[in-house]
């Protein structure tokens, strides 16, 4: 099997939230490179039998996570989910740092171009199919074709999460639907919301070169009349509210939102979150519920789950 590593430079004070990101996307373990800790160590009375002294002549001030992900058909859009979280945290308080997320090949091979022999036209829904720009497709009379090129940062829509979601957007979208779409990558739920016949989308993403990668993904799917990309967080960017927000980012990054989440809905209004791994569902629950959301229904699939969560009429 072909491995590729992702390297997180942050802080010491966000190891542990981007650790739990990573184990949430599905790590086995991380590895964790911080000279404060050495420093640390020097001080106290603790003995080691070996510490990597390079460590401490490091050039980069801050930690750097370290974990590894098989390669296959999802890679990407895990890399997506990770990007997406960890872009999250500083809007929660935490200081990451440079935040900055790399790749690097364990192998020979030359994934920048090879990982397209895995990404074929997936029907996603009931109706919902993703194409590859590149990629030729016989539609059947009700198919609702997305076309995606989605590059190797941003994710391609055939991985679980995202699957439910847009299985989610297709049970409640109507010609009425103002909706939100939350970390939106590549735009691809804002398109399928679009393309379900949502009268608005406005889609939000921290990461400028995701916006413009929407833009342009839009822009192929003739949707720009109906949906608007901007760069910024939610509260930052969005002074209204939505009968639909969704959200496919990572289980902590949606227990952090669930504190803001209902002043964007109306009365009635539908959360529809994922990029819950199984053991977090619970946890994701209680806190929607806490913040005044109404658990509707939990969705899994593979070792994710999706959950909708609705505001009741009582709450504004």
């Amino acid at each position: 099997m072909n491995w590729v590593e992702i390297s997180i430079k942050t802080t010491t004070e966000a190891v542990e939230a981007v650790a739990n990101i990573l184990y949430d996307a599905g790590v086995a373990g991380v590895s964790i490179e911080d000279p404060k800790d050495i420093m640390a160590l020097e001080k106290s009375e603790t003995f080691w039998d070996y510490v990597d002294e390079s460590l401490l002549t490091a050039t980069f001030e801050g930690a750097i996570v370290k974990a590894y992900l098989p390669q296959s058909a999802d890679l990407i859009d895990k890399v997506e989910l990770i990007k997406q979280s960890v872009a999250l945290l500083p809007q929660h308080g935490l200081d990451i740092g440079l935040g900055e997320i790399t790749t690097i090949e364990v192998n020979e091979e030359d994934w920048s171009s090879s990982w397209k022999q895995y990404y074929k036209p997936t029907k996603i829904g009931k109706r919902v199919v993703v194409k590859p720009s590149w990629e030729t497709y016989e539609a059947a009379e009700d198919d609702i074709i997305i076309e995606l090129d989605p590059g190797m940062a941003f994710g391609t829509g055939t991985h679980e999460t995202t699957v439910m979601c847009a299985g989610e957007l297709e049970a409640y979208v109507n010609p009425a639907s103002v909706v939100f779409d939350i970390g939106c990558g590549s735009g691809i739920l804002s398109i399928v919301a679009a393309k379900l016949g949502a009268k608005k989308v406005i889609g939000v993403d921290l990461d400028k070169v995701a916006v413009d990668v929407s833009l342009q993904n839009i822009a192929l799917n003739n949707v720009q009349d109906v949906v608007d990309i901007k760069l910024g967080n939610l509260m930052d960017t969005i002074n209204e509210k939505a009968e639909i927000i969704v959200a496919n980012i990572m289980a902590d990054i949606i227990i952090l939102l669930s504190k803001d989440i209902r002043q964007f809905l109306v009365a009635e209004g539908i959360f529809i979150t994922s990029g819950i791994i199984l053991d977090k569902v619970d946890e994701v629950s209680e806190a929607l519920v806490s913040n005044g959301l109404e658990v509707v229904s939990v969705n899994r699939m593979g070792e994710w789950a999706a959950i909708v969560a609705k505001k009741s009429g009582g709450h504004q």
